[in-house]
């Protein structure tokens, strides 16, 4: 008996036992445990600042309509509008950001953990970095594209070029409402219902219809044979009534303007009236703005170009 109790002392005294049943167990346990607090900290550490940020108010819009920092700001419905709609997009940005820097502290915590863990397993970790180094080479060669697509991703987040909500054009005839942002693709849907997945690498330029503020533009062709200052009267004024319908007039952000004839044809003169309204308003706006302007100048006499069609005479006439 006295034996094997000696046996058994010696062999857990020896040096090899002691370190792979005693010291590098700890030191992995520990390891892990700082590896988890860390985590800890720096996600709270993030989303206390993320709050802060949100929690935050925006500057004051009186710059935005001509007014000087140190007047006293005039509170509408359409400036509470503009900020509400601001406040959405801040915070989706800061959101965004959040959890991307929380992805990214995840990454870096545990490939720390992790090579810590293999060192103490008494494997040498350097030829593991440098073959990493090696293959992060390799892999920036091989995936060109993959790199280029989370860059771009990082810089558009940073910028603020678009968030989910915007309706936004990329280019190749693709536009529709942003509906999901990543840091390698943006998916975005359009009016026929179609879901775009696009790499941001791909995205060589953004058009934003949905950023501060956007226009009502129409165009309306009228008849050579009427008078070009009755029409443009009667649309000026079809368009200030209808800015004030109540389910519209709270995104418009200016009264209606008549920007003249732009257009002159051998049948007809073009002419164009704007209207500047909330973001992402302006194609409700332009629908409503171009029902009611048909309306009214039929109502007042102003015929559109060819009003009983192409070789066809207007009722009662001969010849």
């Amino acid at each position: 008996m006295a034996t094997t109790t000696q046996t058994v002392s010696t062999w857990w005294e020896s040096p090899a036992v002691q370190t792979w049943l005693v010291e590098r167990p700890v030191e992995i346990i520990l390891t892990l445990v700082v590896a988890v607090v860390a985590h800890w900290l720096l996600r709270r550490v993030i989303d206390k600042l993320a709050r802060r940020n949100l929690a935050a108010r925006l500057p004051n819009l009186a710059s935005a309509f001509g007014r000087g920092s140190n007047q006293e700001e005039e509170v509408t419905a359409q400036m509470a509008a503009i900020r509400r709609s601001q406040e959405s997009r801040r915070k989706a940005r800061i959101r965004t950001l959040a959890d991307v820097g929380k992805s990214a502290a995840a990454i870096l915590v545990w490939t720390w953990a992790g090579l810590a863990i293999i060192s103490s397993l008494g494997v040498n970790i350097a030829p593991i970095i440098a073959s990493a180094g090696v293959a992060g080479v390799a892999l920036g060669f091989g995936a060109q594209s993959l790199v280029k697509d989370f860059l771009s991703g990082i810089f558009m987040l940073l910028e603020d070029q678009y968030g989910v909500g915007d309706t936004i054009d990329v280019g190749d005839e693709i536009s529709g409402t942003v509906e999901e942002v990543t840091l390698r693709v943006t998916t975005l849907r359009d009016i026929d219902g179609t879901l775009w997945y696009v790499r941001n690498g791909e995205i060589l330029r953004v058009g934003n219809f949905s950023d501060e503020y956007s226009i009502a533009r129409i165009q309306v062709p009228v008849g050579l044979s009427n008078n070009a200052e009755q029409a443009a009267e009667v649309m000026l004024a079809s368009a200030q009534r209808t800015v004030q319908d109540a389910d519209i007039a709270d995104v418009i952000l200016d009264e209606p303007e008549f920007n003249g004839i732009t257009d002159f044809a051998p049948d007809h003169l073009s002419m164009r009236l704007s209207v500047k309204t909330l973001p992402g308003q302006q194609w409700t706006v332009q629908r409503r703005l171009l029902g009611r302007a048909l309306a009214d100048m039929q109502a007042a006499g102003i015929t559109t170009p060819y009003p009983h069609g192409i070789g066809v005479r207007p009722p009662g006439e001969t010849g």
